[in-house]
């Protein structure tokens, strides 16, 4: 029989969403979360949400992870991943025993001075994202281009890749 993990029970209030009105929804991914804080970092998480579910505006949010979009194509494989905000010197692409690993970090300083205050302000975030690649791309002739805060992985099929594919028909019966 396999080991069963402690669970430990917290009586809690069902926290109420947005607009004031209690959603079990909300309640069911506040216990999912932290379910996955007891079991590993919070980078982790699968359904994360920055700073533990802190809400911040669209200037102080920090990069959890972009948004990633993968298409398969007949002669190669495409990873779009939008990064506003940053520059490619802070966007390193990496890859690796058949792992593909884009990784960036946003650092940014703000200060003010006038004769009654003194402002400074510092807003730090970094994601990193890992795609287990197929056998049949073409690690050689890997490509990275980023224009306007949209990075484009183009990751090439070998030859041997198309030779593979075929048609199964399918019969009634």
């Amino acid at each position: 029989m396999p080991d069963k993990l402690p669970i430990k029970t917290d009586p809690k209030n069902p926290a109420p969403a947005q607009g004031g009105f209690w959603s079990p929804f909300e309640s069911l991914r506040t216990e999912i979360d932290r379910l996955f804080d007891e079991l590993g970092p919070a980078s982790w998480r699968p359904l994360a949400r920055p700073l533990a579910g802190r809400t911040f505006g669209a200037s102080t949010a920090l990069i959890v992870s972009p948004a990633v979009d993968v298409v398969e194509k007949d002669d190669a494989f495409e990873i779009t991943a939008e990064v506003p905000g940053l520059d490619e010197k802070n966007i390193e692409v990496k890859l690796a025993n058949g792992i593909l690993t884009i990784r960036g970090e946003k650092t940014e300083e703000k200060e003010e001075k006038d004769k009654s205050y003194h402002v400074a302000e510092r807003r730090y975030g970094s994601f990193q994202r890992s795609f287990q690649l197929p056998e049949y791309v073409d690690a050689d002739k890997v490509s990275a281009a980023f224009a306007k805060g949209i990075l484009k992985v183009t990751l090439p099929k070998t030859p041997t890749a198309k030779k593979n594919d075929r048609r199964i028909e399918i019969t009634a019966g």
